[in-house]
């Protein structure tokens, strides 16, 4: 059984699909006016384990994932706050809004594949449901949930008692820190934009009945969920920071629209802090994905994606994460553990006997799978997941330590759990995992080729009786981050672990 932490209840539920063979999942994805940064991994990454669990856990459902990116719409509602992220960005570099957002949008997802995280089903952008969010906004105000002031429409929160459900605040709370000038053209300091009229000069703009303008940024989520996914959605993601008031408002405009759930259960991820401080470019540790991928300062050496991915899945998804140098160190050390196992697996079931796998370790197999799958099922688990996997990791390398019921049969049933659980789920093995050697640190087939050659140099100084000589090759390698293993019939290598 499935069980989930809905924000809404603030509770553990049973996670049921709405609607037989289909779940939809929305996310609120980036405002593309810049390179995306480690929080956005977090978030990301989090949720992409999400819905690789849910199409696992149900294979006999279509999960359509949808995610958007937003190119246009405000981020607050203050009446003289000029023009929007994107078109503020396209002003600084002198091209089309829609440049900006092609240019950071090709730069989101580069950042994403980099660290194996699905693409969406669906990544729709505001801009291009213009008529659904105008549609959506006669709809208020033919309800009484909406008024327009000189060319923009607000949301009335006074027509909404339930306001406040997900969040916890009642709208007395939400006055307090207003800037007065936001509530000027308002009858409630609370309401929010559903459509901005557009000021002189102002570059993103839309025809609409009120006039030139643009739709509000939390009316995009409300229309483009809507859309694809029915008026009630499963799942509704998001960072914890976007809880109030953007999911808040969202639930709001669309019940008030719909009278009907807007979404089922919603899912909120913790947000990243840089060595216990919150991120930002004015503190100096403002960290972009590709600036950690390619070792730019503050950094003092590139991170892996797949590290990075595989630190991310350390914590739970609603926990917060520290971002440091020694925790990075942890997760290359953890996850450079679980590369090597698997390329010894794949290397060694290449050369494997002929047999059916022993008892032992089609028992730890199976107990590996139930643990594992308990974990994702106590809401998408990933590092008690990952925390058996890492065990189960330690077990595997005792067992081809021993030499005893190495088959070829078992080798391969050992890789197919590593590719289910440890790809199919969470994403940090892939095909190419193990194929071309070592893979803690990346290793050309040739640095591969002359450890080989080593090894075996060393094993015939051993037959030939010249232990001393046999015994300077093993520790040359140890001082190079090799570990000898000698069995009862070959001797294995491979960087050492911890």
């Amino acid at each position: 059984m499935l069980k989930v932490y809905n924000s809404l209840g603030r509770e553990l539920e049973e996670f049921k699909p709405l609607r037989e063979g289909f779940i939809g999942i929305y996310v609120c994805g980036p405002t593309v006016y810049g390179h995306s940064h480690i929080g956005h991994a977090k978030s990301y990454v989090s949720f992409d384990v999400i819905v690789r669990y849910l199409r696992y856990r149900f294979p006999h459902h279509r999960v359509r994932y949808v995610q958007n990116i937003t190119d246009v719409g405000h981020l607050t509602d203050d009446a003289d706050m000029g023009e929007d992220k994107v078109g503020l960005r396209a002003r600084e570099l002198g091209i089309e809004p829609m440049e900006v957002v092609e240019t950071f949008t090709r730069s989101y997802f580069e950042d994403m594949d980099a660290l194996n995280v699905l693409r969406p089903d669906i990544s729709p952008r505001p801009s291009g449901h213009i008529p659904e969010q105008i549609e959506i906004i006669r709809n208020l105000l033919d309800r009484g949930h909406a008024y327009e002031v000189n060319g923009s429409v607000y949301f009335d929160v006074s027509s909404w008692p339930q306001y406040g459900r997900l969040s916890g605040r009642s709208v007395d709370d939400q006055i307090e820190g207003t800037r007065v000038e936001s509530s000027e053209e308002k009858r409630h300091p609370a309401d929010f934009a559903l459509w901005k009229r557009a000021e002189p000069g102002h570059v993103m703009r839309w025809s609409s009945p009120w006039g030139e303008g643009f739709p509000g940024w939390h009316l995009e989520c409300s229309v483009m969920a809507t859309k694809y996914l029915g008026e009630t959605a499963d799942i509704h993601g998001g960072g914890i920071e976007n809880m109030f008031p953007h999911h808040e408002n969202e639930i709001a405009q669309s019940e008030a629209a719909t009278g009907k759930p807007f979404v089922r259960c919603w899912l909120h991820n913790g947000m990243v802090t840089v060595e216990g401080q919150k991120m930002g470019k004015s503190l100096g540790n403002y960290i972009t994905l590709k600036d950690a991928f390619a070792g730019l300062p503050p950094l003092d050496k590139p991170v892996r994606p797949m590290v990075l991915r595989y630190f991310i899945l350390t914590s739970h998804y609603r926990s917060p994460l520290d971002f440091s140098a020694d925790a990075l160190e942890a997760a290359e050390k953890g996850l450079g553990r679980i590369e090597n196992t698997v390329a010894r697996v794949r290397r060694m079931s290449e050369e494997g006997a002929e047999g059916e796998p022993s008892d032992d370790i089609g028992r730890l197999m199976d107990e590996t799978k139930q643990k594992f799958l308990a974990e994702m099922d106590n809401d998408f688990n990933a590092a008690g997941a990952l925390g058996v996997l890492n065990t189960f990791t330690r077990e595997v390398n005792r067992w081809l330590d021993s030499g005893k019921g190495i088959t070829r049969t078992a080798l391969e049933r050992v890789d197919e759990l590593y590719d289910e659980l440890g790809g199919q789920i969470l994403g940090i093995v892939t095909e190419q995992t193990g194929r071309l050697g070592v893979i803690a640190r990346p290793t050309p087939s040739l640095e591969h080729d002359l450890v080989e050659l080593l090894v075996e140099a060393r094993t015939g100084l051993r037959e030939a009786g010249q232990y001393d000589l046999a015994d300077v090759i093993r520790e040359r390698l140890a001082q190079l981050g090799i570990e000898l293993e000698d069995g009862p019939d070959r001797t294995t290598w491979r960087p050492k672990q911890g």
